[in-house]
């Protein structure tokens, strides 16, 4: 272990620039030793200077490396120096109380708690992280570092998504003490730690263990009513069960893709995070309009009549509460709203070109996106009325519009924006208000028929419409 960590610093252009040019003593910590002694590549390299200001070294630092300077936290003195590739960036501290020791045991997780030497080599591993990193095991250090920073618990389950390791019973039990605590971090970090935790690959496993901690009840409200919707006959799991086996058929679906479709997903368009991220979290709510929609009929047929939509505004009231941006509550409400869509355009007796054309122009960016949901929504729902062949078709029904919408997003321009709402406001003399969003969205929607293909179209399209 000792000669890998070595070697790959051996290799990092920027920390050979700064021992170089440093006789400091300094070492690399934290969650870039955990990625080298892993072979996974890693963009952040953690500091801890010992006998310099970390101000002041890390401004020279930045100087060297012609880096942007950052100011995260002056009263612990946290530094973040953003290279010019906007890629890679280095924190730098200080160590708590001067001491690298008593800086390692307020940490997090031991896989986190390693520390190296960067002149010397010399490996500082005092809570067994190496070991854990061997076996795959995730430990706290102490439940006081989770009550000093609740976040941290959080935290555990976020790297469980990403690596897939195992949490240790002793660190399940410290979340159970102490999961009332999650209230007190932010909503901002607590979503930031959601996101992360949902892009990982192993999102599903993770999100079991939190749901025995009580840990996802209290991030999630909503679990208590997924989990009172039993099966059904179109549903093998009850309802938090399918939310979890969506999410799970999402990252498979993935994995399975073709480079366009993973190029798609992999896009970071909501604030540092992927689609597939923002994907997935819209895949674990996605159906939690059902509880409040549920009927159950004479004929024993369970109803969740408009779900889709109301669980659109659950999650949007949600999300806003999360202090989610207003382009991450769009995309996932939007995702939710129209999940049942693309199964229901190819259920149609003849579905044209033009059919997919019109499912294409209304879903826009999110049309691959919505597809790879509605798979996942089908794979995970096997209840005894649902054949193989039912299931089979719409799969292959929906890959053929996944191709269409791949093809088409290659080949096709957006749609103009043939009048905007400044000039619709001057038309019928209105101001912003939901008069002049429903006349944009009638507009938008004669736009994606082909009604309307010119300017003056739309505006004889307006001038008939009545608006109240």
């Amino acid at each position: 272990m000792n000669m890998k960590i070595t070697e790959k610093i051996k290799s990092d252009f920027i920390l050979n620039k700064i021992i170089s040019n440093f006789d400091n003593e300094i070492y690399l910590v934290g969650g870039s030793v955990r990625d080298y002694l892993m072979n996974i590549e890693s963009h952040d390299r953690d500091l801890i200077v010992m006998d310099e200001d970390a101000r002041v070294f890390s401004e020279k630092v930045a100087n060297l490396l012609s880096a942007t300077f950052v100011p995260l936290d002056e009263v612990n003195k946290i530094y973040r120096l953003v290279m010019p590739n906007k890629l890679d960036y280095l924190d730098i501290t200080n160590p708590v109380e001067n001491s690298l020791e008593k800086d390692l045991l307020r940490r997090d997780i031991t896989i986190n708690s390693i520390a190296v030497n960067l002149k010397t080599g010399e490996v500082v591993d005092i809570t067994g992280g190496i070991t854990d990193i061997k076996n795959k095991t995730i430990n706290l250090i102490s439940d006081e570092n989770f009550v000093d920073d609740p976040l941290r618990m959080l935290r555990v389950y976020r790297f469980q998504a990403l690596y897939g390791f195992d949490v240790s019973i002793e660190t399940t039990q410290a979340v159970i003490r102490n999961a009332n605590l999650i209230s007190y971090p932010s909503v901002e970090r607590i979503n930031y730690e959601i996101l992360k935790l949902f892009g990982g690959k192993y999102t599903v496993k993770a999100l079991k263990l939190m749901d025995v901690s009580g840990l996802l009840q209290m991030i999630f409200p909503f679990v208590k009513e997924l989990k009172k919707v039993p099966p059904n006959t179109h549903h093998h799991l009850d309802l938090f069960n399918h939310s979890l086996e969506t999410v799970n058929q999402v990252q498979m679906l993935y994995e399975d893709s073709d480079d366009e479709i993973k190029n798609q997903l992999n896009k970071c368009d909501f604030g540092g995070h992927s689609r597939l991220a923002h994907l997935k979290l819209a895949s674990f709510m996605h159906d939690i309009g059902k509880f409040s929609t549920w009927t159950i009929e004479e004929s024993g047929r369970h109803r969740f009549i408009k779900h889709d939509d109301v669980g659109s505004k659950i999650a949007k009231k949600f999300l806003k509460n999360m202090h989610f941006s207003n382009k991450q509550v769009e995309y996932i409400s939007k995702i939710i709203k129209f999940h049942i869509y693309p199964s229901a355009v190819m259920c149609a007796p003849d579905v044209s070109e033009k059919t997919m054309m019109r499912y294409f122009r209304k879903m826009e960016d999110d049309a691959i996106d919505e597809i790879i949901l509605a798979k996942a929504d089908r794979l995970s729902a096997r209840g005894p009325e649902i054949t193989d062949e039912i299931v089979n078709n719409n799969i292959s029904a929906l890959s053929k519009l996944a191709d269409f919408c791949v093809e088409a997003a290659k080949n096709i321009k957006p749609l103009p924006i043939l009048l905007d709402g400044n000039e619709i406001m001057d038309m019928f003399n209105i101001k912003p208000s939901k008069q002049l969003g429903d006349v944009l969205d009638a507009l938008h929607e004669a736009q994606i028929s082909g009604e309307i293909l010119t300017k003056e179209h739309a505006i004889e399209f307006v001038k008939n419409l009545k608006i109240s």
